[in-house]
């Protein structure tokens, strides 16, 4: 007799609801700019449209499959190879940016992919090491494999490389690694996020632009100007501006915001206003109570997700409902937290309502995972 399957329809219509609502503010984002550049208001609308019913029919495919066929070193493995694969190409084919695949009307960023490849990766090998999960048969080829990643998507993405070291993080403490090793990881995550900064001019300016006197201090430990005038040969940009245009708009939306269309910062203003600033815009336009809702909406994915990792009906599924919520999660609080001026500029979208066709796959292909886990739970 086949498996009754058990929809959470309350996960299931909060993904829809943020995709939905997400077409809309890039649609009020983008809209006056696009007109005035390509000459069409709903250009990138358009796009974001043609991604989501794409990813949509993914996310689907995906609920409908039994999670427990991914239970294999093939599916571990595999994706993630893939993954890497397509990172040293685009390292070598997008010869400035090392991120995009230009295919036409479409581009296309493998880096996203890595997300749910690394979901379910993590949810094979803890499962399989569940009891060994403290001895270096276990630690030391996770961190080969993890750190392979983490190095191969930070060339060009440091805030894609911090949600996989974080979500990997996350998922071997859940799963009883020892603290000493926690502790330690936490470390070299320190460590590697410091030495991914160092090694790119543009990550140095952003750090040391958001500390209010960040420039001042830099001029007293380096008195010969040799680290300042670095950055300015780079070609390094005023790392402020978009910061204080993004607060800017958040903090002209007030409680109620100025109303959907309306907002001003968008308006050449605000760099990115549709891709990784998107949330200024929903302050700046909706207010408090905007910003309130899509925090809500993503409170409600770590809920239903957390709920998940308890009604699992096996380790592989317990473990790969917590990397997929994790790393949505982890991903939409950095988001939020440099729109809002908690931490320094990282290009990272807002999973599920900024524009980017890859980003909005890949999250609802590990949406399509996390829902085939609660179709299939107790």
């Amino acid at each position: 007799m086949a498996q009754r399957l058990r929809t959470d329809w309350t996960l299931f219509f909060t993904v829809v609801a943020m995709v939905c609502f997400g077409l809309l503010m890039v649609y009020s984002a983008s809209s006056v700019t696009a007109d005035i550049r390509l000459h069409s208001s709903g250009h990138f609308l358009v796009r974001q449209l043609a991604w989501a019913a794409v990813s949509f029919l993914a996310m689907m495919w995906l609920k409908r499959r039994d999670y427990r066929l991914l239970q294999s070193s093939r599916w571990a493995f595999l994706p993630l190879g893939i993954v890497l694969v397509l990172l040293m190409l685009v390292y070598i084919l997008d010869w400035k940016a090392h991120r995009w695949f230009h295919l036409g009307l479409a581009s296309f960023q493998p880096s996203e992919f890595a997300k749910p490849a690394l979901a379910v990766f993590l949810a094979w090998f803890v499962t399989m090491r569940a009891r060994a999960i403290n001895t270096w048969r276990t630690i030391l080829p996770a961190s080969m494999a993890l750190g392979g990643l983490a190095v191969a998507v930070v060339v060009a993405d440091l805030g894609t490389a911090i949600v996989l070291v974080l979500t990997a993080t996350v998922v071997f403490y859940v799963a009883g690694l020892d603290r000493r090793y926690f502790i330690t990881a936490l470390g070299v995550l320190v460590l590697f996020a410091g030495i991914a900064v160092a090694a790119k001019p543009y990550r140095i300016a952003r750090v040391i632009g958001f500390f209010p006197s960040g420039y001042k201090l830099l001029a007293r430990i380096d008195t010969s100007g040799r680290i300042r005038d670095y950055l300015e040969q780079s070609g390094t940009t005023d790392t402020e501006y978009q910061a204080l245009q993004s607060k800017i708009a958040v903090g002209s939306g007030g409680a109620l915001g100025a109303g959907l269309m309306q907002g001003r910062q968008k308006l050449f203003y605000l760099p990115e206003a549709h891709t990784d600033f998107i949330y200024a815009v929903v302050g700046e336009e909706l207010g408090l109570f905007g910003c309130t809702a899509v925090l809500a909406g993503f409170l409600l994915l770590l809920w239903r997700g957390l709920r998940l990792y308890w009604l699992a009906p096996d380790d592989f599924g317990r473990y790969l409902a917590l990397a997929v919520t994790a790393s949505i999660v982890f991903q939409a609080l950095i988001n939020i937290a440099v729109v809002l001026g908690l931490g320094p500029t990282k290009g990272i979208p807002l999973p599920m309502i900024s524009f980017g066709g890859s980003s909005l796959l890949s999250t609802l292909i590990s949406c399509g995972l996390l829902l085939s886990v609660s179709d299939r739970a107790g």
